[in-house]
């Protein structure tokens, strides 16, 4: 190291040593906390963060919302106003910096805020962060913190009396929550399930969802730093950092500087006088051969950690920290021959979007621990994703998840927090949803996972297509231009204007599905929901000729399996789908179940039983998902994205997400997983011919060994032909086509399967049947199962004497995770999966249970 160098690093650990006296402080108020019924007496411990439903729940005051029939009896609950309390004291350090605030990071909804009796704030949006200037207000001793919570429903309420006509709000559940027609949830800045969805319950909330803390302070304290990639490419990457300074004084020759913390290097610096108030400083600086961030399954996500210091007379006044992933990120949306294509652009490289759509993970959204964070986007990991579609009608998401998806390569997809409703989005509202996207934008546009703003949920496509703009014109036209006239300053005009001002350079798009300006969606431009396989009743093989540009919303419901519906509806009674718990916990009503059961009995066949239904229903839901899932890819260059509808449940129900409230993978979540591997072997029959397309996302060109069989159910053996082929990177190859009569040799279609095999440095499979599977002779299969231990749980190896479809292995409860399941096994091969589990051998094999489809009849 020379002599420069060790200077510097000297230099770094002084200033990082006096930073230790001069930094400010922060503390959390989470502790001491009760609350009360507003026009009652009682008060109780409360836990902070947290929302009034847990805290009825921890004092045994309500049961479980999510049990059997209880949500039903606790409507009462958002109808009432809730006070929460605490008393802190402060230290001398605190009290005698110069500055103080107190940051309520989330407050839902409607509050008033008192500090030893006096009123210092009142709020109106769950999204947005609150601060106030507290110095001269609080004491060292016994300072009384009250928060008084609205009922939202109370608030709104003569917001909806009070005008002429109703603004569109499909899914508020208005009429559970005892309020007829009265769909309040359009006028509240609140996240838009908690009045219900038609996946979740109605539990309307209020509390101290987020922390609340006191920031202390004096001279200067660093606001924010936003990270702007001017130009990034693999031999440099152009960076400006914009530091927001306040300064209690005036400050003359202080130093911001960035520095890479890892490599112990600055990276630019500038010394400039601070004036008292607001600053705002640049900083630029390049750096060479940048380790880049890539997607999950493309490259390693690196990430950089910035450290920006204010210096002023050879001190660190304040410090921030910053994760960074270096990356060049756009949106191409184009007009080509077919109509305007719409992708992502990564480094470079177009990157095809494997993902589902998220939901938050909790009604109840303090709830959400850093283990379900990290299992729920690993999972997404896990299954070879790429992308998270962030909806809107849940939340602007805790700073730790997008941390995760910063770590793990997923990109996120962000929506405005506004879905499958019209707001009434003028005067003090919408200056308020101005504010609440600053606050937002701000908070996430330095996470590189961060892919696209969208501005909201099939809002314009319901104006469009959904016929909401002709009833509201055949009603009064005055009406109509009014509603279609705020959509335009929502969604045109002051949500792009705040991405575009404070986004650092990341894309935005008015709607999701979305074409072109004041016009409904269609198939060849922008991005696309597709739902006429489950809504529109059209058949699951109509995703092999369904297009889009980009899929940004489909789906397919199934139940959870057997033992997470026991949790919920333990009762033998309950063991219906019709019967009252199970209607309770499938909020898309009889006609979704009618859905699931017809298109069960199209596809399948009669199931011999309750548990035999939920099996069959998973796998159905699978096969649906995993048909659209190889149409969109074989379709790449015209397709570049495929995002399910949805990753995850807020409650136990049955829904279209691939895993359950519990986390426990469905079988779409296990045939997903081998759907998006980074090549995919997909055989295809159309018109008498079967083409084997292999589609891969590998950035170099592949060569490797295909095979494909067919052979009867019991393994004899109809054709074999083997290739050599290269694949072309980044792209779908037509690898095999011949007819199928030659192929089969006119063997019955209802007795074999074809296997496609794909040979490179592993084996990439897929197997294909040429008729429904209500059609095909699937034998009663003998499964022999070899049980042997290993860290964490079980090596299980399961042979089949013939083809054995959809294996389904369980044990009771569901601590437990099966690392492949709802697997085929070929006539005379063997598949090993491991069962994390704490069961001892012989317990383990108790329990064990291996079942297929030809089990279920």
């Amino acid at each position: 190291m020379n002599l420069k160098n060790i200077f510097l690093v000297v230099t770094l650990i002084f200033i990082s040593y006096n930073s230790l006296f001069a930094s400010p402080i922060q503390i959390e108020l989470n502790k001491e906390w009760k609350f009360k019924q507003g026009r009652l007496n009682n008060w109780y411990p409360a836990t902070v963060p947290g929302v009034v439903h847990t805290d009825l729940i921890d004092n045994k005051i309500i049961e479980d919302p999510f049990f059997r029939l209880n949500e039903r009896g606790l409507q009462w609950i958002d109808k009432e106003d809730w006070i929460y309390e605490t008393t802190f004291d402060l230290s001398k350090d605190i009290l005698n910096k110069n500055n103080i605030e107190i940051l309520f990071k989330g407050l839902d909804t409607y509050a008033d805020i008192y500090l030893n009796d006096e009123k210092i704030l009142a709020t109106d949006n769950m999204f947005r962060q609150w601060a106030v200037d507290i110095k001269g207000k609080v004491k060292s001793k016994e300072n009384i913190l009250r928060v008084y919570f609205h009922s939202p429903i109370k608030v709104d309420m003569p917001k909806w009396d009070a005008l002429p006509f109703q603004y569109e709000a499909t899914n508020d559940q208005s009429e559970n929550g005892g309020l007829f027609n009265k769909k309040l949830s359009v006028f509240a800045r609140k996240a838009g399930y908690h009045y219900g969805w038609d996946w979740g319950p109605r539990l309307v909330t209020s509390g101290i969802w987020r922390p609340v803390v006191i920031n202390a302070w004096s001279d200067a304290r660093i606001n924010n730093v936003q990270v702007i990639q001017k130009a990034v490419t693999a031999k440099e990457a152009k960076i400006k950092t914009i530091i927001e300074v306040f300064s209690d004084r005036e400050m003359a020759n202080a130093i911001l500087q960035v520095s890479d913390n890892d490599a112990k290097k600055v990276l630019g610096s500038i010394k400039a006088d601070l004036n008292k108030g607001l600053n705002k400083v640049e900083v630029d600086f390049a750096i060479s051969n940048p380790k880049l961030w890539w997607s999950n399954n493309l490259g390693k996500p690196h990430m950089y950690n910035f450290n920006t210091e204010v210096i002023s007379e050879s001190r660190v006044v304040d410090n921030q920290i910053e994760k960074i992933g270096v990356r060049s990120l756009k949106v191409v949306s184009e007009k080509d021959k077919y109509g305007r294509s719409f992708y992502f652009e990564l480094n470079g490289v177009p990157v095809f979007a494997k993902g589902a759509n998220y939901i938050p993970c909790d009604n109840f959204l303090p709830r959400v621990t850093k283990d379900i964070y990290k299992k729920t986007v690993l999972d997404a990991v896990n299954a070879n994703m790429n992308m998270l579609r962030v909806w809107g009608g849940g939340i602007y998401e805790d700073d730790y998840f997008y941390d995760l998806c910063d770590e793990y390569g997923i990109l996120v997809w962000q929506d405005f927090m506004f879905a499958c409703s019209i707001y009434p989005a003028e005067g003090k509202l919408l200056e308020n949803i101005r504010l609440e996207a600053i606050d937002n934008v701000r908070r996430l546009r330095n996470h590189p996972s961060i892919a696209i703003w969208c501005g909201n949920n099939e809002c314009q496509d319901a104006w469009f297509n959904w016929r909401w703009k002709d009833r509201h014109e055949k009603e009064n036209q005055a009406h109509a231009d009014k509603i279609w006239e705020q959509f335009q300053d929502q969604y045109y005009k002051v949500l792009p204007k705040v991405v575009e001002e404070h986004g650092s350079g990341i894309a935005y798009t008015p709607s999701s599905p979305f074409a072109d300006y004041g016009v409904g969606s269609n198939d060849h431009e922008g991005d696309r929901h597709y739902w006429d396989v489950w809504h529109g009743k059209k058949p699951i093989a109509d995703y092999n000729k369904e297009r889009s540009r980009f899929f940004s919303e489909y789906g397919f419901q199934s139940f959870p399996e057997f033992e997470s519906v026991k949790i919920y509806a333990p009762e033998k009674e309950d063991w219906n789908i019709t019967s009252e718990v199970m209607m309770a916990h499938q909020r898309g009503g009889d006609h979704a179940n009618k859905l699931i059961e017809s298109y069960l009995l199209n596809e399948y066949y009669t199931p011999k039983d309750f548990e035999s239904f939920l099996y069959i229903g998973q796998i159905l839901q699978g096969d649906a998902i995993k048909t659209a899932i190889e149409a969109h890819r074989r379709d790449m260059g015209y397709c570049m994205g495929t995002l399910f509808w949805q990753h995850n449940d807020c409650w136990p129900v049955a829904s279209w997400a691939s895993r359950d409230y519990y986390g426990r993978w469905k079988a779409q979540h296990y045939f997903t997983r081998k759907a998006y591997e980074d090549i995919l072997v997909s055989p295809i029959e159309k018109d008498g011919v079967l083409d084997v397309v292999i589609v891969s996302d590998r950035l170099k060109n592949t060569n490797g060994t295909l095979t494909v069989k067919v052979f009867e159910l019991d393994g004899k053996e109809i054709n074999s032909q083997t290739q050599k082929i290269t694949l072309k990177a980044n792209s779908s190859n037509k690898s095999f086509s011949k007819k199928l009569d030659e192929l089969t040799n006119g063997a019955d279609k209802s007795n074999i399967v074809i296997h496609a095999e794909f040979v490179a440095d592993k084996v990439y499979s897929n197997n294909y049947f040429l008729a429904k599977q209500k059609d095909i002779n699937f034998p009663e299969v003998t499964i022999s199962s070899k049980v042997e231990s290993v860290d964490g749980g079980f090596a299980v190896t399961l042979t089949a004497n013939e083809y054995a479809r959809g294996v389904f292995m369980s044990i009771d409860g569901i601590d437990n995770f099966f690392e492949d399941n709802y697997f085929d096994i070929l006539p005379g091969k063997s598949v090993t999966t491991k069962v994390a589990t704490a069961l001892s051998l012989s317990d383990f094999q108790k329990q064990f249970k291996i079942q297929s489809l030809a089990d279920m009849r």
